[in-house]
């Protein structure tokens, strides 16, 4: 008689937790609608105030880093040595909005560090070496035909600051038009464009004339942001000039400006894929031409702490 008395208490007990927990998730449902309908509200109204004419500026990016240190851990090939990896980026923009015209500046800085000291081995570099090197300013200054439509020019700025500044280096100067189907997308389409390139290595390394496209979306989401840019140039003289590169930033913020954020970047460029094969190599080929190469895929990707403001 205990035994089924306590088995008795137990269940109706067990049976009175699981009606209150659903009591409780049934007042938490249209709370958490009344919340949506909110986040709703101030998105409506962030949208209008990001439309309201004048100069809109602000900032995100990553920072990443680790660092470590093993002293004769022998499961591994080189049982002493210290490693580090340091990184960050910066997206930064200051646009204008006003009635008949617009003025957008941008700017993209991807730099990242590595060490692997080899402490049995004193030959070996123990320094910091730069592994991603990436910088990118561009202006755009459209007039405005109409709400989505403007006649524009474009110059646009890319090159490695850590090492070979401006060697190679490409500017992009081009008019034409850019179409703004919603308040933080930018279509650039100019057919009339000149890619200059600045090279020491002019036999491989050449400017021309083409077309430049650019795409870029920026967004600000309560606690997320994102931006993701597409740059291409097509030359009009040879695929061999062309090329494209495709970056992309996200970021979510934990606490005030501090959260986590991710970069990851795309890019081909024939040209640069031949400079590294014929002059930077393992085993350099200089007999290598575009005829003979494959265009390899341009990648890398951040992963860290996150900063906006």
């Amino acid at each position: 008689m205990k035994r089924l008395l306590f088995a008795t208490a137990l269940l109706t007990s067990f049976l009175s937790q699981a009606q209150t927990a659903e009591e409780i998730k049934a007042e938490m449902a249209p709370k958490k609608d009344s919340i949506a309908a909110i986040q709703g509200r101030v998105d409506a109204l962030q949208s209008q105030l990001d439309a309201l004419p004048g100069w809109k500026v602000g900032a995100f990016g990553t920072i990443g880093g680790s660092l470590s240190n093993f002293n004769n851990w022998f499961a591994q090939g080189l049982p002493n040595n210290s490693s580090g990896t340091i990184g960050f980026t910066v997206n930064a923009f200051a646009n204008q909005q006003e009635e008949k015209f617009f003025w957008r500046n941008a700017v993209n800085i991807n730099l990242s560090w590595v060490k692997l000291d080899d402490k049995d081995d004193p030959t070996d570099d123990d320094g910091f070496r730069e592994a991603t090197d990436v910088f990118n300013i561009s202006s755009l200054y459209g007039r405005k035909l109409s709400d989505k439509f403007a006649v524009s020019g474009l110059g646009e700025y890319r090159t490695t600051i850590l090492s070979n500044f401006n060697d190679p280096g490409y500017l992009d100067l081009g008019v034409g038009g850019t179409w703004t189907p919603v308040t933080d997308l930018v279509v650039v389409i100019h057919p009339l464009n000149y890619n200059f390139v600045f090279s020491n290595e002019d036999t491989i390394f050449n400017s021309s004339l083409g077309a430049k496209i650019v795409a870029d979306y920026t967004k600000k989401l309560g606690a997320v942001s994102f931006k993701t840019n597409l740059s291409m140039f097509q030359s009009y003289e040879s695929g061999d000039l062309s090329n494209w590169t495709w970056t992309n930033s996200f970021a979510y913020t934990l606490w005030k400006v501090i959260g986590v954020g991710f970069d990851f970047g795309l890019r081909n460029n024939k040209q640069e894929t031949l400079n590294y094969i014929v002059n930077n190599a393992p085993t350099p080929d200089p007999t290598a031409t575009f005829d003979t190469i494959d265009n390899e895929l341009q990648t890398y990707w951040t992963f860290g702490l996150s900063y906006s403001f």
